[in-house]
């Protein structure tokens, strides 16, 4: 049996057309990237929004049909998914999650559907310095 190269991510997708939405398997997990192509441009991207699809209720499928039929529809124009191994809990899906929606939050072009919130569990990380963190355990 062949070495995953990744733990966490199975296969992944990028710069998809809206139109190809109907190709993505119902149920498939993990995370997606909302994005908005430059005008003029072959291959400049803007993060419109990160989210995920972590249960066995809805998949990717599901959530970006939602984000297509918003009122926000017209703020994408392409997606990125990043599918999960079946053994990644939800618990998972939501930390890595967290921490991407964590990094744009301040990013004012990449939020136009909706402002990006802290990660509250990464708030909580013990968060010292840079200096203090030599030789320290946490």
């Amino acid at each position: 049996m062949p070495v995953s190269e990744l733990k966490l991510i199975k296969r992944c997708v990028e710069f998809c057309e809206k139109t190809k939405i109907e190709k993505i398997p119902e149920k498939t997990r993990g995370i997606y990237v909302l994005l908005n192509k430059q005008k003029g441009s072959k291959k400049k991207y803007d993060v419109v929004y990160v989210g995920m699809a972590r249960g066995a209720k809805t998949g990717m499928h599901g959530r970006l049909n939602s984000h297509n039929r918003g009122t926000k529809k017209n703020k994408w124009t392409h997606f990125s998914i990043f599918e999960v191994w079946d053994n990644v809990r939800a618990e998972e899906v939501a930390e890595l999650e967290g921490i991407l929606r964590h990094v744009y939050r301040t990013d004012a072009r990449a939020n136009p559907l909706n402002e990006q919130r802290a990660f509250k569990k990464l708030t909580r990380v013990g968060k010292k310095p840079l200096e203090e963190w030599r030789g320290k355990d946490i």
